[in-house]
């Protein structure tokens, strides 16, 4: 009797060692489903687990206390990108006034009898204000944009037409600067649900950047599944240049009157409704590529 006894004792052991893994493991998964949504959630509740074992409740204890410490952080950034946002904002506003007026006086001291040298020097503070200006309105554009009011009314929008009045828009300065785009576009209409101030503003960033830095080519291609690229060549662009172009300020140093935001920007509006943007380079050609999120009407 002794050895039956003994066998429905271990099976009875393994039985339970079995119940009390699964368990475990029940425990864990819902460990670990709280934890995801946790962090992707804006919420404070904490980790909860019904669990009798000593090591799951401490590590549940300690995940809330990582946790709590992340919400922390989390807030903590929050608070100071918006009051960087609102400085930002009421520092461009601020400057609009004064260098307004001193465009104005600029402007009436063209008209003055002036010696060669101070010709020369207007000219040069002219210019100046010309670019401080530049960058005080992107600064603002950005802000806004950024901001989390900021919110353009969302429209079905033909994609080729907005490209096209944008090229149009600048047609001129790129026959000035020697640029004959050569575009391409399908024959039928794309469309996307979206802001069309923002999608014209993503067009004429990508074509200014392409004027600031092509040698005298474009090629502007849209296709029917909604990728669009802006290829031109260019002086030699390194690599670390290719990773750094869509950030903020930043410029290559080639580029004449860059605020380095007009690129930082076209990203920005591209994500926001849906799409990507990226850019790539071979041979000195560099390509702009925009994935917007359009279908075709039926």
């Amino acid at each position: 009797m002794l050895p039956w006894i003994l066998c429905l004792l271990l099976m009875a052991g393994l039985a339970a060692a079995i119940i009390k893994i699964r368990l475990m493991r029940q425990d864990i998964t819902h460990l670990s489903e709280q934890l995801q949504k946790r962090l992707t959630e804006d919420s404070n509740e904490p980790l909860t687990t019904q669990s009798g074992e000593r090591a799951i409740r401490q590590t549940a204890d300690q995940l809330n206390k990582q946790l709590g410490t992340l919400r922390q952080q989390q807030l903590k950034y929050q608070s100071g990108d918006l009051e960087l946002k609102n400085a930002v904002t009421n520092i461009s506003h601020d400057l609009r006034t004064p260098l307004t007026a001193i465009k104005g006086y600029l402007d009436l001291l063209r008209n003055e009898q002036k010696s060669p040298d101070a010709e020369r020097y207007v000219n040069i503070i002219a210019e100046r204000t010309d670019q401080m200006r530049q960058l005080t309105e992107e600064l603002f554009r950005y802000s806004l944009i950024l901001s989390e009011d900021h919110e353009d009314s969302v429209e079905t929008v033909c994609v080729n037409a907005v490209l096209e009045e944008s090229i149009a828009a600048l047609y001129g300065a790129l026959a000035g600067a020697g640029i004959r785009p050569e575009i391409s576009m399908p024959e039928q209409q794309l469309f996307c649900k979206c802001s069309k101030i923002a999608l014209t503003r993503i067009f004429s960033n990508l074509l200014q950047n392409a004027l600031k830095y092509s040698k005298g080519d474009l090629q502007i291609a849209l296709r029917p599944d909604g990728l669009l690229t802006f290829a031109n060549h260019t002086d030699e662009i390194e690599y670390t240049h290719i990773e750094h172009l869509f950030d903020r300020f930043y410029t290559v140093e080639s580029a004449q009157h860059s605020t380095g935001l007009g690129l930082a920007i076209a990203r920005t509006l591209t994500e926001q409704m849906g799409g990507s943007i990226h850019a790539e380079t071979e041979d000195n050609l560099l390509r702009v590529i925009v994935q917007l999120p359009c279908h075709q009407e039926s």
